[in-house]
């Protein structure tokens, strides 16, 4: 019996997810509930574990996009352990195209021109552009052999060679192609590459002791490999065919000894040789990797953020000197207490929901003409997690206690850089706290998390001098950065929220007293 597997629902608004990777192989035995792959959505990472135990054949590959309930592999039931293919061992099914059709010999006759043209990448894409030729005008190719690299707005595809013979190019590097558009040509040639046929008979004596066209004339390739060791290709004797120059006898050529200098001429007066560019060392190496579905989705929402939200920033700032000295008095007596570290996010979570209720506007959003104001705190986190930034919630917030909050925290970070966050500590939160301090930012303008209205960002501590009292101290000071959609919230509501966070966090024990 075979058992169809499809992707699960994932989230209420989650319609596709991509394969991250699979960690069994197709025709490999699996156990029941064995984690098989890795499903990514825009939201979060999930594992896709085997429902049944049997040998597994995948309908999907690494990087697939697949909609909810299509079926991504099967499971044949009835096949025990005994049945599995060895790991190392490929099925003929799985030959590689490129593979077959190179065992079936070149697509054309000696002599034949085979022109290649754009091919379809995808329903949407209309053009493409050449990044790179991977071989140059003149090579000689195999059948199936990379030959360059196209760019379109969603992805970069290879093309491979449709013959085997001499490659020439027709478009260059940074040409934008219509689909179906000529992108280079291909003279067929049966047999072995005529550079290897030429080398094993380049002790032969020639059929013909005449000279023709061809004697001392550089291929195309080889004129470029010349050219860049500054070597006449009149100087290099020619193995190819009738004397022809070959990219090998290029590659093994060497430059003759310079001969002397000759005197040089007196500089005219007034005129300076330009200074030559100074040469870089080191590599300069560059490298294209696709975008995560989490980091497309981060993107849209970032840039949707800016263009439907009246987005503003309000600052202040806030000494932390009475926390720190809390803190130091009291964190060893909290950990051994509560297990769990005592540290500033606690102060900032509390500080904000007793705001929060002052200053419901904050606390709110829209949805359509409507404002939606909510009675609860479920305050998002921003955590930076490897995949990119994600914000879990903590639930209610104001009926936590100090030690509950630095738990939630920790646990929430903990799932988030181990990818194990669900949909449901994700979404839902009604006002983000960001802390770009923890990375050395002195001051930002942090982006609204939609549908909220606002979110409060934390930064850098630096000791400052600060009057007090009309005298200078050296005070630690934090800037604290306040970013609001100002259809909902008015410049009053915004300050006069950003100062009653600053007045609890410079007097914690208004936290206790509720003043």
């Amino acid at each position: 019996m075979s058992l169809e597997i499809k992707v699960p629902a994932v989230g209420e608004s989650i319609t596709e997810v991509t394969i991250g990777q699979w960690f069994k192989n197709s025709g490999e035995y699996v156990e029941m509930d064995e984690v098989i792959c890795e499903l990514e959505s825009d939201k979060a990472t999930f594992e896709l574990t085997a429902e049944q135990s049997g040998i597994l054949t995948t309908r999907a590959e690494d990087g697939d996009t697949l909609e909810i309930g299509e079926v991504i592999c099967e499971i044949d039931t009835n096949a025990s352990e005994g049945d599995a293919a060895p790991a190392a061992a490929e099925s003929p099914a799985k030959e590689s195209p490129a593979a077959a059709s190179a065992g079936n010999g070149t697509s054309g006759k000696t002599g034949e021109i085979k022109e290649m043209v754009v091919p379809t990448v995808g329903e949407s894409i209309t053009e493409v552009t050449l990044a790179s030729w991977l071989k140059e005008d003149g090579d000689f190719v195999e059948l199936d052999e990379i030959i360059a690299e196209v760019d379109s707005d969603k992805a970069t595809f290879e093309l491979p060679a449709e013959a085997q013979g001499i490659l020439r190019h027709v478009a260059a590097e940074g040409d934008t192609l219509e689909i179906g558009g000529l992108i280079c040509k291909i003279e067929v040639v049966e047999g072995e590459a005529p550079s290897e046929a030429s080398a094993s008979s380049s002790e032969a004596p020639a059929s013909s002791g005449d000279a023709t066209y061809a004697t001392g004339h550089a291929s195309p390739a080889a004129a470029k490999i010349l050219a860049e060791k500054g070597i006449d290709p009149k100087d290099v004797k020619g193995t190819g065919k009738d004397g022809r120059v070959t990219k090998e006898d290029a590659e093994k050529a060497q430059k003759s000894a310079p001969k002397p200098a000759a005197p040089q001429k007196p500089k005219a007066e007034g005129k300076e040789a330009a200074p030559e560019t100074p040469k870089v060392a080191g590599e300069r190496n560059v490298r294209r990797e696709k975008m995560t579905s989490l980091r497309k989705t981060i993107s849209k929402r970032l840039v949707a953020a800016k263009n439907e939200t009246a987005m503003l920033t309000t600052f202040n700032e806030v000494n932390m000197k009475p926390i720190m000295d809390l803190r130091k008095q009291y964190k060893e007596m909290f950990k051994e207490k509560h297990n769990v570290n005592l540290g500033f996010m606690s102060f900032f979570t509390k500080a904000v929901c007793v705001a929060l209720k002052e200053w419901p506007a904050v606390n709110a959003q829209i949805d359509g003409n409507e404002i939606i104001y909510h009675d609860f705190c479920d305050v998002s986190i921003a955590v930076s997690a490897p995949k990119g930034l994600v914000v879990p919630v903590i639930r209610d917030a104001e009926q936590l206690s100090f030690d509950q909050v630095e738990k939630e925290v920790v646990r929430l970070a903990t799932k988030a850089r181990d990818g194990k966050l669900t949909i449901e500590e994700m979404t839902g939160g009604t006002f983000t706290i960001t802390n770009g301090g923890i990375f050395g930012s002195m001051m930002s303008t942090p982006i609204i998390n939609q549908p909220q209205s606002a979110i409060l960002g934390m930064h850098n501590i630096v000791e400052r001098p600060m009057a007090v009292n009309g005298e200078v101290k050296i005070l630690p000071m934090m800037y604290i950065a306040l970013s609001y959609d100002h259809r909902i919230i008015d410049g009053r509501e915004s300050v006069s929220f950003l100062v009653r966070v600053k007045q609890l966090l410079e007097d914690p024990a208004r936290l206790l007293l509720g003043v």
